[in-house]
């Protein structure tokens, strides 16, 4: 199959590792990272544009590297080609190889900060300590005189005692071992942000098999939402995470 591939610049080493080794014929291209973080329309906006950008019947399925993000996916619609992506509600699935181990290993480590190569060289700053900070979020990040001028002292004091609170429940990086990395240096810059910060550090060996499985199929349906032309995603609030909705109009 000729694919071609959408994909968070996150995933830009792994990825790259598994076109390499693909049985299929693999064009890829990069977004740039931390689209979640400007909202989920405008995310959709630039995913769309990206996915209308395709050449018409060129391929035979285009891939996201993206998972629900935000809702970052909710509305996107398979022009002329389909669209496959993985049912995964962020990138962490992709690079713990299933949601399932996600969200088990999520649920015994709250307060949990993840690394992985993407983040470390990709991310800006503090990689996803700053992509994840609620400030950032809620673009609340600048010191507190600007906030007293944006939003008045009492206002400002209530934002910053808030911030530290919901920082506070942060306590542990672990740092995703993919088994691409080049040497040390990524795990040893994680481990040197969690000690800076006096939090636990912990090392998790990743697993390739959903970046595998999207760029050589075929697509099981429970680990892959395949979206004909014409169709839109929509959000599975259920085990699914993403679904078909809605045809467009006058679609096929």
């Amino acid at each position: 199959m000729r694919l071609k591939l959408i994909s968070c610049e996150i995933f830009y080493r792994e990825f790259c590792a598994a076109v390499a080794q693909s049985i299929n014929m693999v064009d890829v291209e990069f977004l740039t990272k931390g689209l979640h973080d400007i909202g989920a329309p405008d995310m959709l906006a630039r995913l769309q544009a990206a996915v209308d950008r395709v050449e018409s019947s060129r391929y035979d399925a285009v891939l996201l590297g993206y998972g629900l993000c935000n809702n970052g996916v909710v509305g996107l619609t398979a022009r002329h080609t389909q669209l496959v992506i993985p049912r995964a509600h962020d990138c962490i699935t992709l690079f713990l190889g299933s949601k399932e181990r996600y969200l088990d290993y999520f649920d015994g480590h709250p307060g949990v900060f993840f690394e992985t190569t993407g983040w470390l060289e990709r991310g800006d700053g503090d990689g996803e300590l700053s992509q994840l900070a609620v400030g950032k979020k809620l673009g609340i990040t600048a010191g507190f005189d600007e906030l007293v001028a944006r939003y008045g002292e009492d206002n400002a004091r209530y934002l910053q005692e808030e911030l530290a609170r919901l920082d506070s429940h942060y306590r542990q990086i672990t740092f995703i071992e993919m088994g691409i990395e080049p040497d040390s240096s990524f795990e040893r810059r994680a481990r040197e942000r969690a000690e800076s910060r006096g939090w636990i550090f912990e090392k998790l060996r990743g697993d390739l098999g959903v970046i595998l499985r999207l760029v050589d199929g075929p697509w099981d349906k429970s680990e892959f939402l395949v979206v004909p032309p014409g169709q839109t995603v929509a959000a599975d609030y259920d085990s699914g995470i993403i679904r078909l909705g809605r045809a467009e109009k006058g679609a096929l």
